[in-house]
């Protein structure tokens, strides 16, 4: 059992759509899923998965990261009423929801952009349970990073890390002992823990929580000191404040991508 039919059996449960069930026997549809509203699409390889299962056919009639404008019919399904109306919820919520974080990620992609070229914008692991995997996804069809899925794929030294080995410096060295094949990121929250981490060689050096002004100071150090160190600006990003940020970052993650975004308006018209 994929993810899909564990969303799908999560709504159909034992008995399946007894609406539709009661009113319909094998009747033939035609549907339209339809955007009302200006966005980035994303989601089209779940909504046709969605509807495989079901026993419907899917036509899409764009691609995933395509602009479209309000009124866009973006696929057409066909097959028996019972097959899509199984699955027009799900489906509609998964492309509702992909689609939001692609239109908000490109948006914030082009702001910073326009600043700096070579910056990047990251999701990070504040996604919704069980759905990371469709939401890291949609920031990258909008033009983002996925950063790390998980726990198991990089190493991240946070602050609650260094509180319980004693300093920055000890874990570092406990971490460069074990491991030897991935990324090393460290968090900092004050410029002596910066430097430290800069002289100690690792990947990435997170700025947590900095004010723009004093980031940029900070960050001119790091690569004073390491100038191959990636530069991760985090903590307190919104919309409004990004581009504050964008000049001097490598990259700029933000929870808000996947946390806090509104979906988009789809509807799935039967014609």
């Amino acid at each position: 059992m994929d993810d899909i039919d564990r969303f799908l059996n999560e709504d159909l449960g034992e008995e399946g759509d007894i609406t539709s069930e009661s009113l319909f026997f094998n009747e033939y549809a035609k549907a339209q899923i339809i955007s009302r509203e200006d966005c980035i699409v994303a989601g089209l390889d779940e909504i046709k998965d969605v509807f495989d299962k079901t026993g419907a056919k899917t036509e899409l009639k764009i691609k995933n990261g395509d602009f479209v404008k309000r009124n866009t019919i973006v696929a057409t399904i066909n097959g028996s009423a019972r097959s899509i109306l199984s699955g027009e919820r799900l489906a509609i919520n998964i492309i509702s929801r992909m689609s939001g974080i692609a239109t908000e990620t490109n948006r914030l992609v082009n702001i910073c952009k326009s600043i700096n070229p070579n910056v990047t914008v990251a999701a990070t692991r504040k996604t919704t349970p069980g759905f990371r995997k469709y939401e890291k996804k949609a920031v990258v069809i909008g033009g983002g990073e996925s950063h790390r899925f998980g726990l198991y794929d990089a190493v991240m030294i946070k602050d609650n890390h260094i509180k319980l080995v004693g300093s920055i410096k000890d874990a570092i060295k406990k971490i460069n002992e074990k491991v030897h094949d991935k990324i090393i990121e460290v968090e900092v929250e004050n410029e002596k823990d910066a430097l430290t981490a800069a002289r100690l060689n690792v990947d990435v050096i997170m700025l947590d929580n900095f004010d723009p002004k004093t980031g940029e100071k900070i960050a001119k150090k790091i690569k004073h000191l390491n100038k191959n160190v990636l530069i991760e600006i985090s903590g307190g990003i919104t919309p409004s404040n990004i581009k504050k940020y964008a000049s001097f970052a490598d990259r700029i993650s933000l929870g808000y991508l996947t946390h806090s975004i509104k979906s988009i308006d789809f509807s799935l018209e039967i014609i």
